[in-house]
């Protein structure tokens, strides 16, 4: 069911193409269509409800609002009756808390293997086909029913007429989606030598993607840290 939720949301929000989308996560058409008619369970239709109510009033309040007063909210300005157990595990799912006090941000970042200099330089031309590539990584969020997953797209961007070279859709954000995604380019454009730009994302600075760029004949470009426009 995740990868069918996933289809739906990549076509509708991104306009992705259904039959590529199916054949990327290897899933058949007829399958996919056959679940987009199924009719959901009265359990699954309230859930879903509860869903978007939580967080319109979620989002109205800025966040203050805990399972309790969301309970309280929900009864009183939908004219319903849930208990807070229900409201406080569908909260639960969707990662929703009352936001009491600011955290201080204790994320730690990696040291990278391999850094290089912004060839790039925002010279977003190319006069010919494989002369700049652009990659990144995207994550989409999307349900399973009330609860949140998450799909990572790896894409190459071709400078000279924006074509997307090549993209690899996985649940996971690792080396295998950025390497693999670049070995398929790589496979189909094997005559291609472009300088290739991206952020400095874990995968691009580690030695191994380096050395798969200096096999190919090709030059590695990176923004620098906070600098997304570059890409």
């Amino acid at each position: 069911m995740d990868k069918y939720i996933a289809i739906k949301y990549m076509n509708e929000a991104e306009h992705y193409p259904i039959q590529k989308l199916c054949a990327a996560v290897h899933v058949a058409r007829s399958a996919y269509y056959k679940w987009l008619h199924r009719t959901p369970s009265h359990s699954q239709q309230i859930n879903e409800q509860l869903v978007e109510w939580i967080k319109q009033h979620y989002e109205e309040r800025n966040g203050i609002l805990g399972y309790r007063q969301m309970t309280v909210v929900i009864n009183r300005e939908h004219d319903v009756h849930f208990n807070k157990k229900r409201i406080y595990r569908l909260m639960q799912i969707l990662h929703l808390k009352s936001v009491t006090r600011v955290k201080k941000n204790t994320y730690i970042p990696s040291t990278p293997q391999i850094t290089v200099e912004n060839i790039l330089n925002r010279d977003f031309h190319a006069d010919k086909p494989n002369e700049k590539w652009l990659t990144d990584v995207t994550e989409f969020k999307y349900y399973v029913g009330t609860e949140i997953r998450k799909l990572y797209l790896s894409a190459i961007l071709d400078l000279y007429d924006r074509r997307i070279v090549t993209y690899k859709i996985m649940e996971s954000n690792n080396n295998e989606l950025v390497f693999s995604t670049f070995d398929e380019a790589v496979r189909l454009n094997p005559d291609a030598h472009p300088i290739f730009h991206s952020d400095r994302g874990f995968q691009y600075t580690n030695k191994l993607f380096h050395q798969k760029l200096t096999d190919a004949g090709m030059i590695q470009s990176m923004s620098r840290v906070g600098r997304c426009i570059d890409n």
